[in-house]
């Protein structure tokens, strides 16, 4: 089964002032201004690759939300096979919402514990956008269709959906004030 996006490098050109991510300058300028090891501690939690938030937090100062998004988009796709490895072995499986019933919750283990058998790592998904309903299904059929892949389209799956999760992370710590505590 071929992939039918592959990341590259794609030049990402310049958005109008108006439809770039609002700033959020108190929690930005700490970013641009914490110690090292404040935005390395910051940047795990949403990277979970050394490599990966060491190069995202080296070319700090960022204008704006949207150039520290593509920052690490960019820094994502220099990872070696070793920092994708550790970014994925920081990853796990994404929690089922409130009431789900047991046997979803056993088809998800059983389908979790193929996938982990198969590629040696956990299985990572982002499920931005979608609603606590849709993401049981959508976590399960996502499972179940990247099984036929082979290791390395998974990897480049994989790698892709880090990417995609490590894009909403940082939004989330760097725009909503009152979500999971780090400090800087």
């Amino acid at each position: 089964m071929t992939p039918t996006h592959l990341p590259g490098r794609v030049a990402i050109p310049a958005l109008p002032e108006q439809t770039r991510t609002p700033r959020s300058p108190n929690l930005l300028d700490a970013f641009n201004t914490a110690s090292p090891e404040d935005v390395h501690h910051l940047l795990l939690t949403c990277l979970r690759s050394l490599r990966w938030a060491r190069r995202v937090a080296d070319h700090r100062p960022y204008p704006d939300l949207d150039s520290l998004q593509a920052a690490s988009d960019e820094a994502a796709y220099d990872l070696s096979p070793g920092d994708l490895s550790e970014a994925l072995a920081g990853e796990t499986l994404p929690s089922l919402p409130d009431g789900t019933y047991g046997a979803a919750h056993m088809a998800l283990d059983a389908a979790h514990a193929a996938y982990e058998a198969k590629f040696g790592h956990s299985f990572v998904i982002c499920l931005d956008g979608l609603s606590a309903g849709e993401a049981l299904d959508h976590v399960l059929a996502g499972i179940r269709s990247r099984l036929t892949n082979d290791p390395e389209e998974e990897r480049v799956v994989a790698a892709e959906e880090l990417r995609r999760l490590a894009k909403g992370r940082l939004l989330e710590r760097l725009t909503h004030p009152g979500g999971p505590p780090v400090q800087l």
